[in-house]
């Protein structure tokens, strides 16, 4: 990889990071420093002397001398993390370091040459900030010349699964446990989630998946994906058609439960189906687990909603109906739940009805 000046744009958390280090390591420098900064973590008059460094006695308190972290990173890589966030004064001097590619150490009588290759990251459009006069428009075009502009991860779902792999891989290693396997339904359910926090909450999820299987295969029932029913991604059109309970047509079960059952045939629910809320979902949870035969696990991810959520919405039903109430099947665990399944979803007939069959 030669040594260009790199620009990677995304939303937080799509993994700029990640790809800043693994540029780094394929390039000719991959041996030499990598230095990291984060432009919005420290104040503007503390990061230019992070950045810079200071000579001794250069201001009250500067005791001695402190080298800065661009000085740090000679001949190898700086990384400037959410660059957007740099002061419009120090926008000028990190300009003079990509022309000249010589620093001015704070309190310094001489210029420093420095062998750095940058790499900037930003989750913010910095076009539309040199149009705003927020971002010097010559660093803007100092800093782009080669932009990598990285898609959220809801837009590259078939990167999902190696994602997830090599995530639980370096989890289970800083864990001290043995990376375990990931299961076909887990695998489905991740490609399945919208990630607003992008790779960054990939790896919170696989994280605290980690935590709770100790088992050689990480299947769906150790993954808590919040929300699920309110984030899920529009059902693929072949999932619709093949019916393979892949996650897509999963999400499609869930979604398209009002339009079935008004198609007469289309589904076992009672022709004349109550619009209210509650009843309707007491009968898509009923329908998902006749359809599974009693597996809690996979009703879950075809109704798009967690284990743990589906195990709470049986409990209270189990609950609400102690009295007598029709109970949904799998709500016991009994394995007689196929049977009662049944029972739910056919039509009821009034006593006409029963006469005149």
């Amino acid at each position: 990889v030669a040594a260009t000046t790199v620009l990677i744009l995304g939303e937080s958390g799509t993994g700029k990071e990640i790809l800043a280090r693994h540029i780094h390591r394929c390039s000719p420098r991959a041996a030499l420093p990598w230095v990291a900064v984060n432009c919005a973590a420290l104040p503007a008059e503390l990061l230019e002397g992070e950045l810079f460094g200071h000579e001794r006695g250069a201001f009250t308190g500067a005791n001695e001398r402190r080298i800065g972290r661009i000085e740090q990173a000679d001949r190898g890589t700086l990384l400037l993390d959410e660059i957007s966030e740099l002061p419009l004064t120090l926008q000028a001097k990190l300009l003079r370091v990509l022309q000249e590619r010589e620093i001015d150490r704070i309190g310094g009588a001489r210029p420093i040459p420095v062998d750095v290759r940058v790499i900037a990251t930003s989750n913010r459009s910095l076009m539309e900030m040199v149009a705003r006069k927020e971002f010097r428009a010559d660093l803007y075009y100092r800093l782009d010349v080669f932009p990598i502009q990285l898609p959220p991860l809801r837009d590259r779902r078939q990167d999902i699964p190696a994602l997830a792999d090599e995530l639980v891989r370096t989890l289970s290693q800083s864990l001290g446990r043995q990376a375990p396997e990931l299961g076909p339904a887990a695998i489905r359910a991740l490609s399945t989630y919208n990630y607003p926090g992008n790779v960054r909450q990939l790896g919170n999820i696989l994280e605290r998946a980690l935590v709770r299987c100790r088992e050689p295969v990480l299947e769906l029932a150790h993954l808590d994906l919040p929300q699920l029913n309110d984030v899920v991604a529009p059902p693929a059109a072949d999932d619709e058609q093949t019916g393979d309970g892949s996650p897509g047509a999963a999400a499609a079960a869930c979604d398209a439960v009002p339009s079935e059952v008004a198609r007469p045939g289309d589904s076992r629910f009672p022709a004349g189906l109550p619009v209210d809320l509650p009843t309707l979902e007491r009968l898509a949870i009923g329908e998902a687990l006749r359809l599974e035969l009693g597996n809690r696990t996979r009703a879950a991810l075809r109704l798009g909603i967690s284990l743990r959520t589906l195990r709470n919405k049986l409990r209270a039903y189990r609950t609400a109906t102690s009295a007598g109430g029709q109970t949904l099947p799998g709500s016991d665990g009994v394995g007689s739940s196929r049977a009662r399944s049944a029972t739910l979803a056919r039509p009821s007939q009034s006593p006409s009805s029963r006469r005149a069959a």
